[in-house]
C-alpha cells in the first residue's frame, strides 16, 4: 500500500502549530540550527530487508499479521516508512531470502518508492534447501576445501545481484567458530577464511566495498573467526583498501567500549558500515536507543567528530543500517521507532559543542568535558528532527500517523493473517 499525501499533509497541519511553538523555543537557544537541520534531513538510514516480518526467538514466533509475502511487498513497506520519515531510503537485501526474480523490475519498483539498494548480505550460516554442502561446522573456515568453495561463490553470486540492482558493497557475516576447546585449529581457521575472503574480494568490482562484520559470541560460543573489531581490522588490513571493518552495536561483550572502537577505525579509515540496534544482555536486537540511548549519542559523537577530522560525508561514507527485530512488536512501528532514535542522536552529537569540548580535554578538565556532552545529550532536539523531516516532506510524528491510519490493518486485510515474510 501507498500512503496519500493528503494523509500526511493532513497530520501535519494538526500538529503544526504546537511544532513551530517547540521549533521557536530550540532555535532561540541554539545557533547552527539550520546546518543541523540540513544534515538531519540529508542522513538515510537502510532497513533490512529481513526486519519487516515479526521476528523470533529459539524457542517461537508470532507473527502480528499483514508481513510482506515477497520482495516486492518489503519494499512497498520500506517505502511506506520513507513516506512517513523521509529518512529510510535505501533497503539492504539479504541473500538467498530475497532473490530478485526479476532485477531491472525489482529496481525500478524501489525507484519508485523513492529507494535506492545498500549493501548485499550473503548467508553461510544455514543451509539452504538442495545445496550440496552443510554449513554446520563453518563455511569460509571449514577444513572442507569444496565447503569452502560452496560459500566463496555464494558470496560472488551476491555480488553479481547486487550489481544488477545498483548496489556498491557487500557485507559478509560467519557463524564460522567453534563451540568446544579443541573442536578447531585458530591459525588454520583464520587462515582459511583469509584465503576465501580474498576469492571474494577479487571479484568485487571497482567501485565496491567489502564489509566483514564480526560477533563475539553465538551460535558458537567458545570461539568465532571474526570475534571482535581487531580480528576484523585484520582481514580488511589484509585484503585491502575496498576492504572495510562493519560495527554492529550488539555484537560485543558486556559494557565494551563501542565508542573507542567506532573512533580507532576511523582514525585508521577502516570503518565501512554500522548496524543499529540496543541490548541488554548479548545481541539481543532491541529497538535502537531503548536499553541504553547515552551511549548511542556518546558513539555518534565519536562517529560524526572522526568523520568530520577525515572530512567524510556523514550520509554516504558510511553504511548505515538498522539490524533489529523482535517478536512482541508490529515490525513498522519498531523501525520507526529506530529510526527516530538514530535521528536524535544524531542530532545530539551535532549539537555538541566540539570546540569547548577539545579545550576542556586539552587542559585537562574532566567536569566540563562532561558538563558540554551531557548538556547535548539533555536538550530535547525532537523539535529539529520533525523539522527536517517536515521540510524533507515526510510526517511530523510519523508513528502517530501510521497508527491513527490503521495502516497494519490496512495490510493484514490486504495479504492476511497468515504471511511469514521470507527468511523467518
Amino acid at each position: 500500500m501507498q500512503l496519500a499525501r493528503t494523509s500526511i499533509a493532513d497530520h501535519n497541519q494538526s500538529l503544526l502549530n504546537s511544532h513551530e511553538r517547540k521549533l521557536r523555543a530550540l532555535t532561540g537557544e541554539i545557533a547552527n540550527t539550520p546546518d543541523i537541520i540540513d544534515k538531519l534531513a540529508a542522513f538515510q538510514v537502510a532497513i533490512p530487508s529481513w526486519a519487516l516480518g515479526t521476528g523470533g526467538t529459539r524457542f517461537g514466533r508470532f507473527s502480528g499479521g499483514g508481513e510482506p509475502r515477497n520482495l516486492e511487498d518489503k519494499i512497498e513497506d520500506i517505502g511506506l516508512l520513507h513516506a512517513l520519515n523521509r529518512s529510510s531510503g535505501a533497503i539492504s537485501l539479504h541473500i538467498p531470502w530475497d532473490i530478485p526474480q526479476d532485477a531491472n523490475a525489482i529496481r525500478q519498483l524501489a525507484a519508485q518508492h523513492g529507494l535506492k539498494f545498500d549493501a548485499m548480505n550473503s548467508n553461510t550460516f544455514q543451509d539452504q534447501p538442495g545445496q550440496a554442502e552443510s554449513y554446520k561446522f563453518g563455511s569460509l573456515q571449514h577444513v572442507n576445501k569444496a565447503v569452502r568453495k560452496q560459500a566463496i561463490q555464494h558470496n560472488i553470486e551476491v555480488i553479481k545481484h547486487g550489481v544488477d540492482l545498483g548496489s556498491e558493497s557487500l557485507t559478509v557475516w560467519l557463524a564460522d567458530g567453534s563451540c568446544f576447546p579443541g573442536q578447531l585449529n585458530f591459525r588454520k581457521a583464520f587462515q582459511y577464511v583469509l584465503e576465501s575472503l580474498q576469492e571474494i574480494y577479487a571479484a568485487l568490482p571497482a567501485n565496491w566495498k567489502l564489509f566483514v562484520e564480526y560477533k563475539a559470541f553465538e551460535p558458537n560460543f567458545y570461539s568465532t573467526t571474526v570475534g571482535d573489531w581487531g580480528q576484523s581490522y585484520l582481514y580488511a588490513s589484509k585484503l585491502g583498501p575496498k576492504a572495510y571493518t562493519l560495527v554492529d552495536l550488539g555484537h560485543h561483550h558486556p559494557n565494551a567500549n563501542i565508542e573507542q572502537i567506532v573512533a580507532l577505525l576511523l582514525m585508521e579509515g577502516k570503518l565501512g558500515g554500522f548496524h543499529f540496534n540496543d541490548s541488554k544482555y548479548g545481541d539481543d536486537d532491541l529497538t535502537v536507543g531503548s536499553i541504553k540511548p547515552y551511549q548511542l549519542y556518546l558513539i555518534f559523537r565519536e562517529l560524526v567528530d572522526g568523520m568530520d577530522a577525515k572530512g567524510m560525508d556523514h550520509t554516504t561514507d558510511l553504511g548505515w543500517m538498522i539490524d533489529a527485530s523482535h517478536n512482541v512488536k508490529d515490525p513498522l512501528e519498531d523501525l520507526l521507532q529506530s529510526v527516530e532514535a538514530i535521528m536524535i542522536a544524531y542530532a545530539q552529537a551535532l549539537l555538541a559543542d566540539a570546540k569547548a569540548l577539545e579545550a576542556a580535554r586539552e587542559s585537562n578538565d574532566v567536569v566540563a568535558a562532561q558538563e558540554i556532552l551531557q548538556s547535548a545529550y539533555r536538550t530535547d532536539v525532537r523539535p529539529l528532527v520533525a523539522e527536517a523531516r517536515l521540510r524533507a516532506g515526510g510526517a511530523l510524528d510519523p508513528l502517530k500517523l501510521y497508527r491513527s491510519a490503521g495502516i497494519r490493518q490496512q495490510l493484514i486485510n490486504e495479504r492476511g493473517t497468515k504471511t511469514i515474510a521470507t527468511g523467518l
